[in-house]
């Protein structure tokens, strides 16, 4: 035996223990700082029931766009699963990609791009089907220059992601025989790193952000940020308009790139239901939501790097690829399709830990505002507007559902009326 294959299990006990570690580490986080409860105990239990809020008609509506959107959308999910089953189980990545000439890293990154547009080009018809349905029900305002525009920059979007990504791998792979513990640092930060930058080099690319105009709102909106502690410069409003009319709000950045953004559409909605989705989005920034999230991810990008170091190292892994190592360019096949794997297997995980704390921030509106019957009728026009499903399905909840459904949420506001002596809305 050589001295290579002799330190070869060395190597990999040393990235399953740090994978072992990491993992408790980020399981324990999750366990103890996840808002498991939104209200107190004391809160009285309401059962959601879309009937009591939403006419026939309504839910109807609702049920009928579901299943309009859900064959394009499962189709489209099977196909990201097929496509990284055949290059994480088969030697057709590595065969295509071993057609590539010129320095190694010129392969990694035409591979990368060639997958990716590949990938996006049996999206699009998925994309297409879902998109007229967009417009059937008058959601979608797009031309299908704009959607067709869209659509491609977040295929570059995420091809310029992956090939760092792809490409880091394999540089330090080549470098380093321990090639784990570096990629799960630069995993880490580089997680941290998208996290603060998404929202001044990102976002801008779909959306234009101006300061909501001078008026007695946005004086509300900066005067109850200020009432809750939350250091606001200034509430930014989103030309969603000329993509949507979804009604939608969110924090995104955190330190010097925090900001809140509320869709234009939503500021057709009465006023103190426009402080009550501020007031939800105020929650998160006073929790510090999005620096938990991305603090989370990066460790769970790190336990991945562990992972990924294991598997490509496994003899059986290789065999069936052809990719003799993580440090050959015609791995990128091979680790494209564990990226894919890796996203949507642990979606479910995060959708929990999601719901759990949107419904704090749903709490944390109420309990600024005290506007449980305002609380509600936000809640239904968003629904409405949205179409939003209103009893989805187990896979659908467990899939799709970072937020908690609207019957959800509308219970979870009569619950917190009642614990507080305010009337059932």
């Amino acid at each position: 035996m050589t001295r290579s294959a002799r330190e070869t299990p060395k190597r990999e006990r040393g990235a399953g223990i740090a994978l072992a570690v990491l993992g408790a580490v980020t399981l324990a986080v999750v366990a103890f700082t996840t808002p498991w409860r939104a209200l107190p105990e004391a809160a009285p239990y309401v059962a959601p029931d879309p009937a009591r809020d939403f006419s026939p008609e309504q839910i109807a509506r609702a049920e009928a766009f579901d299943a309009a959107v859900s064959l394009p959308s499962y189709l489209s999910l099977g196909l990201t699963l097929v496509v990284a089953g055949v290059l994480v189980a088969t030697p057709l990545g590595a065969r295509l990609l071993g057609r590539l000439r010129g320095p190694w890293w010129l392969r990694a990154l035409l591979g990368v791009l060639a997958i990716s547009a590949v990938v996006a080009a049996l999206r699009w018809p998925l994309g297409m089907w879902s998109e007229t349905y967009l417009r059937e029900y008058g959601l979608s305002t797009q031309t299908w220059g704009s959607w067709s525009a869209d659509r491609i920059k977040n295929t570059a979007i995420g091809a310029v992601l992956t090939a760092i990504m792809v490409v880091a791998v394999i540089a330090l792979a080549r470098r380093y025989r321990r090639w784990w513990l570096p990629a799960a640092v630069g995993a880490f930060a580089l997680t941290v790193l998208a996290s603060f930058a998404y929202p001044v080099v990102i976002e801008p690319l779909f959306n234009d952000f101006k300061p909501m105009p001078a008026g007695a709102l946005r004086s509300d909106l900066l005067a109850m940020a200020a009432k809750d502690g939350v250091p606001v410069e200034d509430v930014l409003v989103a030309d969603a308009s000329r993509r949507t009319t979804a009604l939608n709000a969110y924090v995104s950045g955190f330190g010097a790139t925090r900001r809140i953004v509320v869709y234009d559409t939503l500021l057709r909605a009465p006023a103190d239901e426009v402080e009550l989705v501020v007031a939800h989005e105020l929650g998160h920034a006073k929790a510090g939501d999005v620096l938990y999230g991305t603090l989370v991810g990066a460790l769970g990008a790190a336990c991945g790097a562990c992972l990924l170091y294991l598997i490509t190292s496994a003899g059986p892994v290789r065999r069936r690829t052809g990719v003799s190592s993580a440090a050959d360019p015609r791995a990128v096949g091979l680790l494209m399709g564990l990226l894919s794997l890796a996203t949507v297997l642990s979606g479910p995980a995060q959708n929990v830990v999601s719901r759990h704390i949107e419904a704090r921030a749903d709490a944390h509106a109420l309990d600024l505002t005290r506007q449980p019957a305002t609380f509600v009728a936000m809640q239904k026009r968003l629904a409405v507007t949205n179409i939003s499903d209103l009893s989805p399905n187990i896979i659908e909840y467990l899939l799709y559902a970072s937020h908690p459904t609207t019957p959800q949420r509308i219970a979870m506001a009569r619950s917190w009326a009642l614990l507080n002596g305010a009337g059932e809305p």
